[in-house]
């Protein structure tokens, strides 16, 4: 079963930006579609790969800032190829 997932990473403190780019680039290195934008990046493939990685690196990161937060969307379906047609 494929899935769409949106996250956005807020750490809650100063000197945010590593655990945000070190989090990024674990998604990109996974082999998984990845999408990015300045508010949120999309991971794209089947559940459990998906989720078994968002597992391992949520928990990576939060080990390594003090305080944050994540807002996960999780879709049923791949929509990668999404385009608005408006």
């Amino acid at each position: 079963m494929n899935i769409s997932v949106e996250l956005t990473l807020s750490p809650l403190q100063d000197d945010f930006e590593p655990a945000v780019t070190n989090f990024i680039k674990k998604m990109r290195e996974s082999g998984l579609k990845v999408k990015e934008n300045p508010l949120s990046t999309q991971v794209y493939g089947d559940y459990d790969e998906v989720m078994g990685l968002l597992n391992k690196e949520i928990k990576n990161t939060f080990e390594v800032i003090d305080r944050g937060l994540i807002h996960v969307k999780i879709v049923k379906s791949d929509l990668s190829d999404y385009a608005a047609d408006f």
